[in-house]
């Protein structure tokens, strides 16, 4: 049954004005609810660090191109339906719904065609782009959500809304190169590289998958967390000569999380012969690529960004099935430019997630 709507819907959130980072509260409008849309209330929206880069426009020399501001950030948005569109065929009003990082895309090329609508070159973040009718898209730390029902994923009931929440980006970003590079199968060996918002999920899919897993980390400190907290099966750290020579030519793949600028050679080192070196963090400057270890061992050192719908999807249903959600860390609306500042630090464990359902109040 279509609740369509004749106006713009007034909405409510929390954006970053200028370069400086600061969040406050901010009235603004989404669009009605066209006849494939989804409309929903937003009840959590997680930190991603992207969302950090973002509104202090650290991104500008990138791909990502400059911030434009007023910007308000968050694509790891969940929530329950409230409307949908006369053609709307997937979800009802109730649904326990979310929407990740991308609301758009051309529908088109190949990439589309082909479930990768996350490789799409036209397609449309979740905030700071611009949607195909020219308006600014706007992120998750609001009260409300309107989205294509292409881009909107369903949420299964016994997968808690708030652990569910940083899996629409950090669960998919690492799922999905697991899946692709066929990381996946039960007695492999994968590493993983860095123990933080991404690092974390990426241990508990592949342990999920039936995967031998060892944290990679410069922390020594982290060894007790990863192994009896997330249930990995070793430890190296990456600073400690003896241990990395122990265990080169050990792993089949590792999934590099890590987005501080890092050699790759040790990694390289640790691969079995075709063993797959997959980043999935996003260091600042780009690194140096030796070739001829990769040479030796016919290794592959492969970059992947999120992934489509579909995957998305699959995504969700194996973290309900598996019971796989992030560790968490919930937080009222009016404590984010203080999470901000422990996020630049790494002073979280391991995912920010915000309540907007019950914190966030429409200002006067």
């Amino acid at each position: 049954m279509s609740t369509e709507q004749e106006h713009p819907k007034k909405a409510f959130g929390w954006a970053a004005r200028d370069s400086s980072g600061v969040l406050s509260p901010f009235n603004f409008s989404r669009r009605e609810t066209g006849e494939k849309d989804v409309t929903f209330k937003v009840a959590y929206c997680g930190i991603c660090h992207s969302d950090l880069h973002l509104i202090k426009n650290e991104l500008e020399s990138t791909e990502w191109g400059a911030s434009t501001y007023p910007l308000v950030p968050g694509h790891e948005i969940v929530g329950v339906v409230t409307e949908v569109g006369s053609k709307v065929e997937k979800f009802k009003v109730g649904d326990k719904v979310g929407v990740g990082c991308m609301v758009g895309s051309c529908h088109s090329c190949d990439n589309c065609a082909n479930n990768l609508e996350n490789y799409c070159p036209r397609w449309i973040p979740t905030f700071g782009g611009k949607y195909h009718d020219g308006t600014t898209t706007y992120g998750g730390y609001s009260d409300i959500m309107v989205a294509d029902e292409h881009f909107v994923v369903n949420i299964p009931d016994n997968l808690p809304l708030d652990g569910a929440a940083p899996l629409l980006c950090a669960g998919i970003t690492t799922y999905s190169p697991l899946r692709y590079f066929g990381l996946d199968k039960p007695g492999m060996h994968v590493g993983v590289a860095g123990l933080g918002g991404l690092g974390h999920v990426a241990v508990k899919f592949a342990k999920a998958m039936g995967v031998k897993v060892t944290v990679i980390s410069t922390s020594p400190g982290k060894e007790e967390e990863a192994i009896k907290h997330l249930h990995a099966d070793l430890f190296l750290v990456s600073r400690d000569e003896d241990q990395m020579q122990a265990a080169m030519g050990t792993m089949d793949g590792i999934i590099d999380t890590v987005s501080a600028n890092h050699p790759l050679l040790p990694y390289i080192d640790l691969l079995k012969s075709h063993g797959k070196l997959v980043m999935v963090g996003a260091p600042e400057k780009r690194p140096e690529l030796p070739v001829f270890p990769l040479l030796m061992g016919r290794k592959i050192v492969a970059g992947s960004c999120v992934g489509g719908m579909k995957e998305t999807q699959e995504m969700i249903d194996f973290a309900a099935k598996h019971n796989v959600t992030a560790d968490i860390e919930v937080i009222p609306i009016d404590y984010v430019n203080t999470a901000m500042e422990r996020l630049a630090k790494t002073d979280v464990r391991y995912r920010f997630v915000i309540d907007i359902g019950n914190t966030l109040k429409p200002s006067s």
